[in-house]
């Protein structure tokens, strides 16, 4: 068992003026002491900051050999010289390589052949990792566009039904604004038209003469459809729809058969749809289901027996969805008069996510006893007596994870994506038409991992209103409920995310430490269907937080963690989790750690102006008009709530140019924490100067990053050797 190191005597904590501010609301006046961090542009702010982060280096000084050890770690198990396996798209093969030493994916095709065996021609090619193959032809090489830049990240890629351009935005300060470029792929040059400031998702007319994008306001939310003609000058560009609320949220996705733009207007309670007809370059969207009707819903264009139709995943007396099948001609009627014929009716124990289409089948996937899966069914007879029954691939784990990776409209096939806490992701093709299993690729994991030596089990902690809670219990096979176990428990518990189950390969440098690794499933989520994330938002937030805490104390009492050996981490809204946490019941804790920490949330929400602020009031309320929402928010935000107690160890790990979760709130939250907190652990602040809401760019960094916080909950609990 490693040691806590001890903290440099001279590192002293970086102490930010106080300039008090009163902002009041509902008759209530707090202070705020720091609010003039949020200055980006001011010298003395980013003094502070990098202050923060030599006073961070210096208080983990000690972790640096081990951190050092987890990146090693990393960078053996995983095949750095690697490749995706080839998706079809019209003529070609798509695929990516990434190559030991270099940072980014470097995104690839080679044309296709067609034999007129349907099983022959949708079977990738065998290209091997680190070898040139015949034909290939690179589209982007990350890297060669991530040269001399602080960042790179790209938000979109798309390529012509004819295959030869290639549209795709990228970011080179991590604040998620794009510019979008286009390349000709039969001469490899660039069109001269660049396009600044776009946000994700791209799409080409089907004659490739025009290019959709989206656009956000200065409030950091998709708020236009534009359309570029090649050619013209930007400015020129045209706006195909527009939506002016602060509370809606706004993007499009291209049909299966390319024939039109599914544009959706929408938040967390109910949406608004619009279609655009994209053989037509004249044509205006035209709604179908609009956000009066208060229906979350999503659609899919399908033709079915001849008729064109669309597959509607609503929530209409369906609190955890259903799906319907409406003829298009439907939607020009008042919405009592339409016929929607069910496809896959309303189950109180199947929360239904959302379908996909091809030309034949419908895929569905469902989430039942909090696993993700998918289930397909033919597109004859759909929503009649003649509908067939569904089938779905079997698998043999208990807890593992099924996704759609892909399902091209032409396809006989297609492609799923197998996981789980011990597998690796593995890549198979479905034969739609017999539902035979193909295994295409197994992510390969060097340095002799054995999933047998590991065990990952289902447990329910029972919360104080007798809420049965779902846990995921990780560790080494040879790791028993002793009491004595290091342990870090995980969570998040909003927007309806759920925490499926996944492989993780810096993962395994925790649970080779004979740390207990157990993700929280906090209500908030959405493993558990509808309810679930109902009685986790708004005036129920409390929930997350309370489950948190029954977690942690059921990890304990049950023998799989000693009571002074748990860390919490937790990331953006679990991030809050984390701030909420550490002030309900810091002595549950050895060490928090808050990754782009949401710690000063009624701060944000208050002020609409701020990035994405409005969009939030459909998760936790509307404190600006609402009293009891104010006070509620009030009662748990963590900045707000931090009182004269002996807090843990923490750090709050954050970037400059996250537009998600500002710097701003993670460096108020650290400075008023070391101010009020009667302990003497450390508390610390690494702030990612060239990054974003994902930390820095280039897998190597993200490596780093892992490594850091892993290191810094490994030292804490005194698990820095393997057993």
């Amino acid at each position: 068992m490693g040691r806590m190191s001890e903290s440099p005597i001279e590192a002293q904590p970086p102490v930010a003026a106080k300039v008090p501010v009163q902002r009041t609301h509902h008759g209530d006046t707090f202070v705020d002491d720091y609010e003039w961090l949020r200055e980006k542009e001011n010298p003395e702010v980013i003094a502070h900051l990098e202050a923060e982060n030599t006073y961070a280096e210096a208080v983990t000084a000690g972790q640096q050999e081990l951190r050092g050890r987890i990146f090693a770690e990393i960078k053996e198990r995983t095949e750095e010289t690697d490749l995706s396996v080839p998706a079809r798209k019209r003529g070609w093969w798509y695929f990516s390589r990434t190559a030991e030493g270099q940072q980014y994916a470097v995104h690839c095709r080679v044309a296709a052949t067609d034999t007129g065996d349907p099983v022959a021609d949708w079977t990738p090619p065998v290209i091997e990792a680190g070898k040139p193959f015949d034909g290939e032809q690179v589209l982007i090489d990350g890297n060669a566009e991530a040269e001399g830049q602080p960042f790179f990240a790209l938000g979109g890629l798309a390529v012509t039904e004819d295959g030869n351009l290639l549209a795709y935005a990228e970011d080179n300060a991590g604040d998620e604004r794009f510019t979008l470029r286009l390349k000709d792929l039969s001469t490899g040059e660039l069109l001269p038209d660049v396009i600044e400031n776009v946000f994700y998702g791209l799409a080409f007319s089907p004659d490739g003469s025009r290019v959709y994008y989206t656009v956000v306001d200065d409030s950091w939310r998709p708020n236009q459809i534009k359309v570029h003609t090649l050619g013209q000058d930007p400015s020129r560009d045209v706006v195909v729809l527009q939506e002016d609320d602060p509370g809606m949220w706004m993007g499009f996705d291209l049909a299966p058969d390319q024939k039109e733009l599914l544009i959706s207007i929408g938040n967390s309670e109910y949406a608004e749809t619009h279609s655009l007809d994209l053989i037509d370059p004249l044509a205006a969207p035209r709604l179908l289901l609009g956000r009066e009707a208060r229906i979350l819903h999503g659609m899919d264009p399908v033709t079915v027996d001849g008729e064109r139709c669309y597959l509607v995943t609503h929530n209409l007396e369906a609190v955890n969805n259903m799906v319907s099948l409406v003829a298009a001609d439907e939607f020009s009627k008042p919405l009592a008069d339409q016929e929607w014929a069910t496809v896959f009716a309303h189950r109180t124990d199947v929360k239904i996510e959302g379908t996909a289409v091809t030309a034949t089948h419908a895929m569905v996937s469902v989430r039942q006893d909090t696993i993700e899966r998918i289930q397909v069914l033919p597109l004859s007879g759909l929503g009649t007596e003649a509908q067939a029954a569904v089938t779905e691939p079997d698998f043999d784990e208990e807890l593992y994870t099924c996704s759609l990776a892909g399902a091209e409209y032409d396809a006989p096939v297609i492609r799923l994506v197998y996981t789980s806490f011990l597998v690796p992701p593995r890549i198979y093709d479905y034969r739609l038409d017999s539902g035979e299993l193909s295994l295409r690729k197994e992510t390969p994991v060097k340095g002799g991992y054995d999933p047998a030596d590991y065990v990952a089990e289902r447990e329910w902690a029972t919360a104080a209103d007798g809420t049965r809670i779902p846990l995921s219990v990780l560790r080494r096979r040879e790791v028993s409920r002793d009491g004595s176990n290091p342990a870090l428990v995980y969570g998040y518990g909003s927007y309806e995310m759920s925490m499926d189950p996944g492989f993780s390969i810096p993962r395994l440098s925790l649970l080779d430490r004979g740390v207990v690794f157990v993700i929280a499933h906090v209500r908030g989520g959405g493993e558990l269907g509808r309810h679930w994330y109902d009685d986790g938002k708004k005036l129920a937030k409390k929930n997350s937080f309370t489950d948190f805490v029954t977690a942690t104390e059921h990890v304990v009492a049950t023998g799989w963690a000693h009571p002074r050996r748990v860390v919490a981490m937790g990331g953006s809204a679990g991030g809050l989790l984390m701030g909420a946490i550490a002030n309900l019941a810091p002595q549950l804790y050895t060490a928090i750690v808050a990754q782009v920490p949401f710690v000063d949330a009624l701060t944000s929400i208050l002020d609409p102006e701020l990035p994405l602020s409005a969009l939030e009031w459909e998760e936790w309320g509307n404190p600006i008009t609402d009293a009891d929402v104010y006070a509620y928010m009030k009662s748990y935000t963590p900045y707000e709530n931090i009182a004269a107690v002996q807090y843990p160890k923490i750090a709050a790990v954050t970037s400059l140019n996250d537009t998600r979760v500002l710097y701003v709130e993670p460096a108020k939250w650290v400075q008023r924490l070391r101010d009020i907190s009667t302990g003497s652990e450390p508390i610390v602040l690494k702030i990612e100067m060239d990054g974003g809401h994902g930390g820095a760019s280039g897998r190597y960094e993200a490596w780093k990053d892992r490594a850091w916080d892993y290191a810094f909950a490994l030292d804490a609990l005194g698990a820095t050797e393997r057993i």
